[in-house]
């Protein structure tokens, strides 16, 4: 670090990184703690999980002041369209098949985007210097689940784009898994709640719906979006 002395004093690192790096939870009943070991299950999170290394290894050796937070899965609008949600929804509209990985039975505890925005603030201005604080919503919902629920609201929303369907969720097609993708991710986020006093604001049921409500109202981008080299394909299974 570079910063004169008087300078290092108000400044504050925060590093922002995932709950992959705890790897796959077994069972129904255990949660992601900030204690939880790392047991990660692709290069990706395993980069993350590098990065978080490196980031204490610089509050041990040279004072940097940071907090780490590790988040649960986010969703809001402008989010890229290979994303799960935004892919549904856009996919669906299109009148394209909707591809779920496997069975579709993997869990995930969905983050609203503002409020994980309003946890970074609360993390930064607050948090303990070199502690780390989990944040998720304790919503745990299978990717079929999340399928099934934007499908129920576009049909309610757009009937007009069934052409002939009875129901989006006809346009379902199960491909094959990610590799090393994990089953199961959910926080505890008890100790930001507790020593932070930050709290979600949005549940899944509606928050979904207006992300849904917002991609149909945001054709333009879109469009944009498809008339560029994006195409609607799902990048996990691609080696380039």
């Amino acid at each position: 670090m570079n910063l004169k002395d008087s300078k290092k004093e108000n400044f504050r690192f925060l590093h922002v990184s995932t709950d992959e790096v705890y790897g796959d939870l077994a069972g129904n009943e255990n949660y992601f703690r900030e204690d939880t070991p790392y047991n990660t299950s692709s290069p990706y999170s395993s980069f993350k999980a590098s990065s978080d290394y490196i980031v204490r290894a610089w509050h041990r050796t040279n004072k940097l002041t940071i907090p780490i937070t590790n988040d649960s899965n986010n969703y809001g609008p402008f989010q890229f369209p290979e994303k799960l949600i935004p892919h549904i929804i856009l996919n669906a509209i299109s009148g394209k098949s909707i591809p779920l990985y496997g069975d579709g039975e993997q869990i995930r505890d969905w983050l609203f985007d503002n409020d994980h925005v309003r946890a970074l603030i609360t993390v930064a201005f607050h948090g303990r210097v070199g502690e780390t604080y989990n944040i998720g919503v304790n919503n745990e919902i299978k990717n079929i689940e999340v399928v099934m629920q934007i499908c129920s609201i576009l049909g309610r929303l757009v009937p007009n784009k069934l052409n002939g369907l009875n129901s989006f969720s006809k346009l379902i097609t199960y491909v094959q898994d990610r590799p090393g993708h994990d089953v199961r991710y959910a926080i505890d986020a008890s100790k930001i709640k507790k020593h932070l006093g930050w709290e979600p604001k949005e549940n899944f049921k509606t928050g979904i719906k207006k992300i849904v409500e917002w991609y149909l109202d945001n054709s333009e981008w879109c469009q944009n979006i498809h008339d560029g080299s994006y195409k609607l394909d799902r990048l996990g299974v691609k080696l380039k």
